[in-house]
């Protein structure tokens, strides 16, 4: 199989041999640094990205229930996604790319399970759709930081590029196909948050938000209440 890879027969080989060669031309120090970012550092970016949005959508008002909502469902959908993931590695069962191809400079050791899809790439695909959804521009720095933990786990020799690409169909699947009714779930119970004790969870600031519903609510009584005192006059007269 190795040699599919020099011919370029199988590009699926041909791209893994040609990333995780990239690790063997770099510095020592430079690897140990993508092991990391590709085992947790772009998780914990995705969780900081994620909370970045949360502050942002806050200040929404009327349409921060749902969008926190929509942030709320960015890692359950992640989590039903890797849930998902794991009928789907038992039926492909397809090995580890170092286990089949030799000349590879794996950065993680220890990784015994199957290969096809990739949980890394489901991950971080799943939540940064989901961000997308309720914010364009952090879920836009959050794709791309789905996108580098792709290449990330090519790069370690851990997986393959169809891995990759697998996860990141799965993620996103999951997140957009269940998202209507997550959001019919998770939208009232965002909303009785607002307006409960522990509403800037929700809202930055949930007692002017239902201030200003008031002053809106009593405008418009007013102003029947005006129409109806012109109609008794025009009755009278």
């Amino acid at each position: 199989m190795a040699g599919l890879a020099l011919d370029g027969s199988n590009p699926d080989v041909s791209l893994l041999y040609d990333i995780n060669g990239l690790a063997k031309d770099a510095p020592h120090w430079f690897d140990r640094v993508m092991e990391f970012v590709g085992e947790y550092g772009i998780i914990i970016g995705l969780a900081l990205v994620t909370l970045a949005a949360w502050w942002s959508v806050r200040k929404r008002q009327r349409e921060a229930p749902s969008a926190v909502a929509g942030l709320v469902w960015a890692p359950l959908a992640a989590g039903l996604a890797l849930v998902a993931n794991i009928p789907i590695r038992g039926f492909v069962e397809r090995p580890r790319p170092f286990k089949d191809h030799q000349g590879l400079d794996v950065l993680v050791a220890g990784k015994t399970d199957f290969s096809f899809v990739s949980d890394h790439a489901t991950l971080t695909m799943a939540v940064a759709v989901g961000v997308f959804m309720a914010h364009r521009a952090y879920g836009v720095a959050a794709i791309g930081l789905a996108l580098l933990e792709g290449f990330c786990r090519v790069y370690m020799g851990v997986h393959y590029p169809t891995d990759v690409i697998g996860g990141f169909a799965l993620g996103t699947a999951v997140t957009l196909l269940l998202a209507p009714l997550a959001m019919m779930l998770l939208t009232p119970l965002t909303t009785a948050v607002a307006a409960s004790r522990v509403g800037r969870l929700v809202r930055a600031e949930p007692a002017a938000a239902e201030q200003d519903a008031d002053e809106a609510r009593a405008e418009l009584a007013g102003s029947r209440s005006v129409g109806g005192d012109h109609g008794n006059k025009d009755l009278a007269a």
